[in-house]
């Protein structure tokens, strides 16, 4: 691996989001945490950092998130922009998802006992919906949302304490990830498929949007979603119990470590949508290894859109949670310390740009990409061969 490959970016990066910061000190504020969240320091937190940047105290990393004069969701513009120009491509899939932060204590913005997918349980958490956009040459996150529950919302004064606007009104999951969606669109993002699971895809706002434009999408919907079949609304877990038993067709939904990830799968037509020469469709998965596990996607494509490609994207889920993996083991995007709303969209974002750089600079080096089973091997993410390499070396891109 040259690591003048590495340094370069980082240079054009930070020229390419300086004129976000006025000062020329928020300037080099920017660089110095970029770089030390592609450090190879354990925890990216405000000590550690500071301790790199060969600083003996955190205050000058805490005003830069806290209290410095930038806009975090102008530089979120950037961030879709810079991926978009190294690695757009128009049959990109963009991926809705959501990860958990466990926090303690009640005081940091959106924090409350609830789900959290990443841990597997109800715990004292923070909740952030992502948007992430694979393409054939790498994935990486774009935008990113902190949910803020109707008991933060319902409170106008602890708000107020976490800095959150009384501007700021109560959005669903799925609402916030129509606004990411929306946004992406707006700014001309080249992508052809839209995927996400069943929170989302339950949510028909964000369907019949995407058939609007119209955009093709798989998404994961559960068995109490309702779909039209004729003159009729029919619920989706009858019909997972009325499917023909020789219409399977084994496919691969994309390779693991272990080689293809096998499924038998089965299309439904249903009705069509608005759209000339469009059809929708509900796709199912069923398990090898336990025939009654069934999963089902509501689908709208062109019409000559073959199976094996309504697989391939139904497949695709899963380059966000190898993002999510990548991003929390190698650029800290978990490893915050901020209780503000703002401070909370700064280190994400700038987590996300730090991640994106990595993937950049993996398809400027021919590194390959981690995948599915390697995602998720180790709690915390694994480090692919390059970046080990990177860190061994890290010195020379500080200096």
């Amino acid at each position: 691996m040259d690591v003048a490959v590495w340094a370069a970016e980082l240079e054009r990066l930070v020229e390419r989001i300086g004129p976000r910061f006025v000062r020329s000190e928020a300037r080099q504020r920017v660089k110095a945490y970029l770089q030390g969240l592609l450090s190879p320091a354990e925890r990216k937190n405000g000590w550690q950092l500071a301790e790199i940047l060969g600083e003996t105290t955190p205050y000058g990393i805490q005003q830069f998130l806290y209290r410095g004069t930038w806009d975090a969701d102008a530089l979120r513009d950037d961030l879709r922009q810079y991926v978009v120009e190294q690695v757009g491509d128009a049959d990109a899939v963009l991926i809705v998802d959501e990860t958990g932060f466990i926090k303690k204590g009640t005081h940091s913005a959106g924090v409350q006992r609830q789900y959290s997918g990443t841990a597997g349980r109800i715990e004292n958490c923070q909740i952030g919906v992502f948007l992430a956009y694979a393409a054939p040459q790498g994935t990486a996150l774009i935008d990113r949302a902190l949910y803020l529950p109707q008991s933060w919302t319902e409170d106008r004064e602890r708000c107020r304490r976490a800095g959150i606007a009384d501007t700021v009104p109560f959005a669903t999951k799925p609402q916030l990830a129509l606004t990411m969606l929306q946004r992406a669109e707006a700014h001309g993002m080249p992508f052809g498929w839209v995927t996400a699971d069943s929170i989302y895809g339950d949510y028909r706002r964000i369907r019949l949007w995407l058939e609007t434009i119209p955009k093709s999408y798989v998404l994961a919907v559960s068995a109490k979603e309702y779909v039209w079949m004729g003159w009729q609304q029919v619920r989706v877990g009858d019909l997972l119990h009325q499917l023909p038993v020789d219409e399977w067709v084994r496919l691969s939904a994309g390779n693991g470590a272990k080689g293809p990830r096998l499924y038998d799968w089965q299309l439904v037509p249903l009705n069509s949508p608005s759209v000339e020469g469009w059809r929708r469709w509900l796709l199912v998965r069923r398990s090898l290894e336990d025939p009654t596990e069934l999963a089902a996607f509501v689908c709208c494509a062109p019409a000559e859109t073959p199976l094996v490609k309504l697989v391939q994207v139904a497949g695709s889920r899963w380059h966000i949670e190898s993002a999510f993996e990548e991003a929390k083991g190698e650029v800290g995007l978990d490893h915050y310390e901020v209780r503000s709303w703002d401070g909370w969209h700064r280190h994400i974002t700038l987590a996300c740009l730090a991640h994106a750089l990595l993937v950049v600079v993996r398809t400027q080096t021919n590194e390959p990409l981690l995948t599915t089973d390697q995602a998720g091997a180790e709690k915390g993410g694994l480090a692919p061969d390059s970046l080990v390499a990177f860190k061994t070396r890290r010195g020379l891109l500080s200096a």
